[in-house]
């Protein structure tokens, strides 16, 4: 059946979204769909699929996500940022008077509150609360570490490498390096990803503290590969940095793409990024 889709991006890292508030997602074979509609010569190209559709629970959208790969994907920082703008710009969520909103996304990670805010009308910046990082290594998960996994060490690629371990609701293994530029993710990546230390897989990203308030990251994500930004991946390269004390607890995160801003207040509260979100153009996929 043929299926409307927008095309958007935050930081480069796009994705295909598809409005099942105004379309049947019923019988739609989403991962398959995924896999065809990401691939960057015979598809639109992307980094994966999300589906925008009816909450389940109290909420004013829910956001269900697949890799390029078609599997799952329980969280992404640039992509719910996307989802906050389409369901806006769109009429999903009516729109209340002013130059900024805040709405409620339900997510794999629980329902999260998402600070919208309107230049001439649209949604051109969001600041998400994207919750507390978890940091215990079993619901990471990891078998790294005891409590927390904090700069342990793990053989790869025939080098050792000081890890740090934290979950935004997926999980992510941040490496702190002299110079991101220098480490060959490509290569590195895949056995990051696959290792048998994290038994989901995971999100690999090397970092550079420039100062306490600012780090240059790199990543590679499970399920797509190198992407140009990784908003969860931001968020637990910040986490990671304070962890293992070289940054402040707000920072300005370098990504391919562009920069976000990311807070962590206090440990036991959650983390904020804020960034952009950017539609590029809408389209029918002819069979899904």
């Amino acid at each position: 059946m043929p299926i409307a889709f927008a095309k958007m991006h935050g930081l480069g890292n796009d994705y295909v979204y598809v409005d099942g508030f105004a379309q049947s997602l019923d019988g739609l074979d989403a991962p398959a769909l995924a896999r065809a509609i990401s691939d960057r010569h015979r598809g639109v190209g992307s980094d994966g699929l999300i589906l925008v559709a009816p909450p389940t629970v109290p909420a004013d959208v829910r956001m269900e996500m697949f890799n390029a790969d078609g599997s799952r994907g329980e969280m992404c920082g640039n992509g719910i940022r996307c989802v906050a703008k389409y369901a806006l710009d769109h009429g999903l969520v009516p729109a209340k008077p002013g130059a900024s909103q805040s709405i409620r996304v339900q997510t794999d990670r629980g329902v999260l509150t998402l600070d919208c805010r309107r230049e001439s009308g649209r949604v051109t910046q969001v600041r998400v609360d994207m919750g507390r990082p978890i940091l215990d290594p079993r619901e990471i998960p990891t078998r790294l570490g005891t409590t927390r996994c904090v700069a342990e060490g793990l053989e790869v690629g025939g080098r050792p490498w000081s890890i740090t371990c934290v979950s935004m609701g997926n999980p992510h293994a941040v490496l702190f390096v002299d110079d991101v530029a220098a480490i060959d993710l490509e290569r590195l990546g895949p056995q990051f990803e696959h290792h048998a230390a994290f038994p989901k897989r995971v999100n690999s990203h090397v970092a550079m503290a420039i100062s306490r308030r600012e780090v240059r990251m790199r990543t590679w994500e499970r399920g797509a590969g190198l992407t140009q930004a990784c908003g969860t991946g931001a968020c637990a390269v910040l986490v990671a940095g304070v962890l293992e004390g070289r940054l402040d607890r707000r920072a300005i995160v370098h990504l391919p793409g562009g920069d976000l801003d990311v807070e962590w207040p206090a440990d036991d509260a959650p983390v904020f990024q804020t960034g952009p979100a950017v539609e590029v153009f809408s389209g029918v996929w002819p069979d899904a």
